[in-house]
């Protein structure tokens, strides 16, 4: 096999496993094991080693460049404030329903304070709110309703303005949730705030994953 495409079959081994490139970040892998790794789980002939070993050495200089802006990017976020809404209840709706009927929605919702957003997409309109309007919901859409979650929480992360000149913040942030197990239901970004929208009974492992101070 030619080195390069040995070198990108590497490289997306230790992209797929987490947990070896989290161990090659912090330098606690034996480069010799995994390239033997590597090459049996690839089917690699042994005249390989060599190409892959000299692969995943590179690929820890990759990582040591994004652990200088994963610095840059826990610096940011140390300065962030989190907030927490609860009873938070997501509904998909069918696009083809009348805008007249969101927008009226959306003044009663936003007339009482409470939380409303509406994200588009090709086939379906997500409207994000207190679980308190799901009977209006269902009073205004019936039948174009696809799919209600309830029980959820909002999470508003509130970051300096250089965010929105940081890459990676969002992904950054959207691995620990993973890496903790926290299914994120909806993300989304406005300005300077990071949102997501989880279950209620993660609450707890999303402040520790937020815990940057």
């Amino acid at each position: 096999m030619a080195a390069m495409n040995i070198t990108k079959l590497a490289e997306q081994y230790i992209e797929e496993h987490p947990s070896v490139k989290d161990c090659l970040r912090k330098r606690l892998v034996n480069y010799s094991q995994l390239s033997r790794r590597i090459m049996k789980d690839n089917n690699l002939k042994s005249s390989d080693f060599d190409a892959v070993l000299i692969a995943a050495r590179r690929y820890l200089w990759k990582l040591s460049k994004f652990s200088a802006a994963e610095d840059k990017i826990r610096s940011l976020l140390a300065k962030s404030s989190i907030d927490i809404k609860t009873k938070i209840a997501v509904a998909v709706i069918e696009k083809h329903i009348l805008t007249d009927d969101l927008l009226e929605l959306e003044r009663k919702i936003k007339k009482s304070r409470n939380v409303f957003y509406a994200v588009e997409g090709t086939a379906a309109i997500t409207i994000i709110t207190a679980a308190v309007f799901l009977d209006d919901i269902r009073s205004s859409f019936k039948s174009s309703i696809i799919k209600i979650w309830t029980n959820l929480a909002l999470v508003v992360i509130a970051s300096p303005e250089e965010i929105e000149e940081t890459p990676g913040v969002f992904s950054y942030l959207a691995g620990l949730l993973a890496d903790r197990g926290i299914n994120v239901l909806e993300a989304m970004s406005c300005w300077s705030e990071t949102l997501f929208v989880v279950s209620e009974k993660d609450i707890a492992k999303v402040l520790e994953a937020l815990r940057f101070q």
